[in-house]
């Protein structure tokens, strides 16, 4: 147990964890997924959690049907699945410091143990998180998710297939359920679809927000190309505010949402919402054969970190070496990616 971490009920009656550390704290309310993280002060960002990651991003099966070029994953239908066992090894050797796991799959039947595997975090007091192709769903699917998870995403492909997943999920009370969406050249006309979908598609009425995930350069499959230009980003936050639309972004989008939104009054309020790249300072991946990674596009194959037969996770994954070497990589950029080029590219 880390002394530094205690529960309480709030004035609602739901479980709170909380952090409480000279330099580093935070609240995770366990129900709704709220988290707020601090330093010294309230004004005051840590650098990295000095306890271990809030977040894992686990990779539960690599099966998947969908065959999609963009694939930076380049999953196929004979993918491999995590065992319960290799993830309540994992698991148990994480400190008490994480809140939330992505759990990462292909197809939603893929992997037999996956519903065993957000139980077994749940009784951790670790919520549940994932991203969901819309394909191979059934009612059984739906409610399992809803029941299980705190969000859910579901990737935009097939706009008809997703908003329909959309409607079953928050149908059933599932608030936090969200479309991702890829920025890319040849995405684009699709993002800004999915945007005027927003208003004037019933079943997208209780949808909490489009997310937009930026293209890495990455996966065999991979064909796509960056945006061409920054305006055309801007286009779309630009549309999104004045439309008064929901919309987030991943992590490695975040430098470039930032500067689409530069010249607004409320820019400095918008910037204390907005999380840059947190992976080695927040964040964890580990893959389907228990293989951490500083994310999973950055894993490569012979240079990861067992997780799975070490025999303390601090010391030999969240401050071996290799961690702590991307770590101060990603510091020195100021957090952005010390990785890939992921400026637009004029065409």
């Amino acid at each position: 147990m880390n002394p530094n971490i205690a529960y309480f009920m709030d004035e609602k009656g739901q479980l709170v964890k909380a952090l409480n550390s000279p330099d580093y704290k935070y609240l995770f309310n366990t129900n709704t997924g709220y988290f707020m993280r601090w330093g010294k002060t309230q004004s005051d960002d840590p650098q990295f959690s000095p306890f271990g990651p809030e977040l894992l991003d686990i990779e539960v099966s690599t099966s998947c049907h969908g065959g999609c070029t963009f694939c930076y994953k380049s999953n196929t239908p004979n993918g491999h699945n995590m065992s319960f066992d290799t993830f309540k090894s994992i698991l148990d050797k994480v400190p008490e410091t994480l809140t939330q796991i992505a759990f990462g799959i292909g197809d939603i039947d893929a992997n037999p143990d996956l519903w065993k595997m957000m139980k077994y975090a749940r009784g951790r007091m670790v919520a549940s998180n994932m991203t969901i192709n819309g394909q191979r769903m059934t009612p059984q699917y739906y409610d399992l998710i809803a029941s299980n998870c705190g969000a859910t995403a579901v990737s935009l492909y097939d706009p008809d297939t997703c908003y329909n997943a959309v409607k079953e999920l928050s149908d059933r009370g599932l608030r936090q359920t969200n479309i991702h969406c890829l920025l890319s050249e040849e995405n684009y006309d699709k993002c800004k679809q999915a945007l005027v979908d927003m208003k004037t598609d019933p079943r997208l009425e209780n949808l909490n927000a489009l997310v937009f995930l930026w293209l890495k350069p990455r996966g065999e499959r991979n064909t796509c190309h960056q945006l061409s230009s920054l305006d055309k980003l801007k286009s779309l936050v630009d549309y999104a505010f004045d439309n008064e639309l929901r919309i987030g972004f991943d992590s490695c989008s975040s430098p470039y949402f930032l500067k689409t939104i530069k010249d607004r009054d409320n820019y400095k309020r918008i910037e204390t919402l907005v999380e840059p790249c947190e992976s080695t300072l927040f964040s964890y991946y580990i893959n389907v054969d228990g293989t951490g990674y500083p994310c999973s596009f950055n894993e490569t194959p012979g240079n990861g970190t067992d997780t799975v037969n070490c025999e303390d996770f601090m010391k030999d994954v969240w401050m071996a070496p290799e961690t702590i070497k991307f770590r101060e990589r990603l510091l020195a950029r100021k957090r952005a990616c010390p990785t890939y080029h992921l400026d637009p590219v004029p065409v």
